[in-house]
């Protein structure tokens, strides 16, 4: 989901929800601690130079069980971080701690903004000597040419 999608959002919003893929809510009373823009320079396993900008946001929950992040307060640290750092049109990253600090990306389901797992992958699979997946076929599907094939008591096995 882009920054600009969340801002469209918002104001539709009573509240603002973040719910992880299997069901739980972050808290209620949780903060957005950060608004950001991360630039990663990398090379890949194959030696290819890449570029990757997301926009950040940090969840954080504190004691302060009375705490409530409105729609209209997110939406001014939004424009506050794109006024004062340059933020631009990326998808969003989440950071919320979990056993550690966990990255999703974001969705909405029509109420809720939802945190996605994310997974690593292998950008230069064919660098690297991974296989890639072969194309399954049905053997009973195969064209066989019947010219140069066995046949029962044909003296060829």
């Amino acid at each position: 989901m882009k920054l600009s999608e969340v801002k469209q959002i918002l104001p539709t919003l009573e509240n603002v929800e973040f719910q992880l893929e299997n069901g739980a809510f972050v808290p209620e009373h949780f903060h957005v601690t950060e608004v950001g823009m991360i630039n990663k320079n990398f090379i890949d396993c194959g030696g290819v130079i890449r570029s990757e900008k997301v926009v950040n946001f940090q969840l954080w929950n504190a004691d302060d069980f009375e705490h409530r992040l409105k729609p209209n307060k997110l939406l001014n640290i939004i424009k506050l971080s794109e006024d004062k750092l340059g933020i631009e049109d990326f998808d969003i990253e989440v950071e919320y701690q979990s056993d550690t600090i966990g990255k999703y990306d974001l969705e909405f389901n029509g109420k809720t903004f939802i945190l996605k797992s994310k997974t690593t992958a292998c950008l230069a699979q064919d660098a690297c000597g991974i296989p890639t997946e072969k194309e399954k076929k049905n053997l009973s599907e195969l064209n066989v040419n019947n010219g140069n094939s066995c046949t029962p008591g044909g003296g060829c096995c």
